[in-house]
């Protein structure tokens, strides 16, 4: 039987196209964009072609788009990029939400040792950020705001527009973590009002190891590292063109296609809770609306999480407890626990996150499996 793989949340499968364009950049242009020669100027005229397209694609300008490896770079670049900026003009406070990426989380010990002082704010039961509580963090020193657009584990959609107009009247940076967003819902960055916004190609059906950081021009971008003059100076090192160009593709393909994909996308998660809507003991994580169809968190009473993704594993079916960035953490979910759940009800849930490539019937597998599941792990 073959696997049904339900972590999209995690990563996609590479699309056909991305893929055709990736190995053909690799085999037939593959000069360095650096080199001066006609090897070179082709490879720089794809990297560029990919940046416009990018930009284009969420409401950018090709010069406000720097190549990254991924979305965890791109976040430590933008948050280092408000770093520097406020030390410049002497503020020192951030905002972030309880919610975020390790990505982001991660850097709060690095701030606090360069002088920084952090807010983090907490959400409500359906995970979202209360515009409420983000006025009343706000100082007159504060010079960034970090709150993803959708939250990975859960699937939740935060107001970023009304948080980007906050920003805004106040003078602070906005930095919008868009990994989980780019590619299934719409996103201008101008009309989010975000300073800021990372990309990673493979949560939307693009190769790993290439991301994008839009930062609008009127910021002074920081460098992580350095080396050459790649990226205008801020980004070092020879481009991952077949990356890029792959990006382009997939982003491209996942925004003209963003309707009818989106209304594929509810169906099968409408076909999901229906079939387990008999499961004695579970419950829905997350915004029950606004939410991105793919993402599914489920809890479950009386389960471990991890011996339910296991079994379920044993049964050809690819799920998980959270993101792939913690899957070695014995503690729950920092997602679920700041939602209200108990570190025992956290421990208790899988999330089942879909793409385009998923079918009714791979729904309907996943829906017996995991009724199984539940009720061996429970004897």
């Amino acid at each position: 039987m073959d696997r049904i793989y339900a972590d999209c949340a995690a990563t996609t499968p590479i699309s056909e196209s991305a893929l055709q364009v990736m190995t053909e950049c690799m085999r037939i242009h593959y000069g360095n964009p650096s080199s001066a020669h006609q090897n070179g100027r082709e490879a720089a005229r794809i990297l560029e072609e990919a940046r416009g397209k990018i930009a284009a694609c969420i409401g950018a300008e090709p010069e406000e788009i720097y190549f990254t490896s991924g979305g965890t770079e791109a976040d430590n670049q933008a948050i280092l990029t408000a770093a520097m900026y406020g030390k410049l003009i002497g503020k020192r406070h951030m905002i972030f939400s309880q919610v975020e990426h390790h990505a982001v989380l991660n850097c709060i010990p690095a701030l606090e040792k360069a002088g920084f002082e952090i807010t983090l704010l907490g959400v409500d039961m359906a995970g979202n950020v209360s515009i409420k509580e983000l006025k009343a963090a706000c100082r007159k020193d504060t010079i960034l705001a970090a709150v993803m657009y959708v939250n990975n584990e859960v699937g939740t959609v935060e107001p970023a527009a009304e948080i980007g107009q906050l920003c805004r009247e106040r003078d602070i940076l906005f930095h919008i973590d868009g990994v989980a967003a780019a590619g299934h819902i719409p996103v201008q960055v101008k009309e989010l009002g975000a300073d800021m916004f990372s990309l990673s190609a493979h949560k939307f059906h693009g190769p790993r190891g290439i991301g994008v950081l839009y930062v609008d021009k009127r910021i002074p971008v920081a460098n992580l590292m350095f080396g050459g003059s790649q990226e205008r100076d801020k980004r070092p090192g020879t481009q991952n063109v077949p990356g890029a160009a792959a990006m382009a593709r997939a982003l491209c393909d996942s925004v003209a296609a963003l309707e009818e994909q989106t209304r594929k996308m509810e169906r099968l998660r409408e076909r999901l809770l229906c079939g387990l809507k008999d499961v004695e003991g579970m419950w829905l994580n997350g915004n029950p609306e606004s939410r991105v169809p793919g993402i599914i968190n489920l809890g479950f009473e009386g389960v471990s999480g991890e011996a339910l993704m296991l079994l379920l594993d044993l049964n050809g079916i690819s799920v998980s407890t959270g993101a792939a960035c913690n899957t070695e953490s014995v503690e729950p979910s920092h997602v679920l626990t700041a939602m209200g759940l108990s570190p025992e009800r956290a421990r208790s849930c899988i999330r089942i996150s879909l793409s385009v490539c998923n079918t009714e019937e791979e729904i309907d597998t996943i829906c017996r499996a995991v009724s199984e599941a539940v009720e061996r792990a429970r004897t």
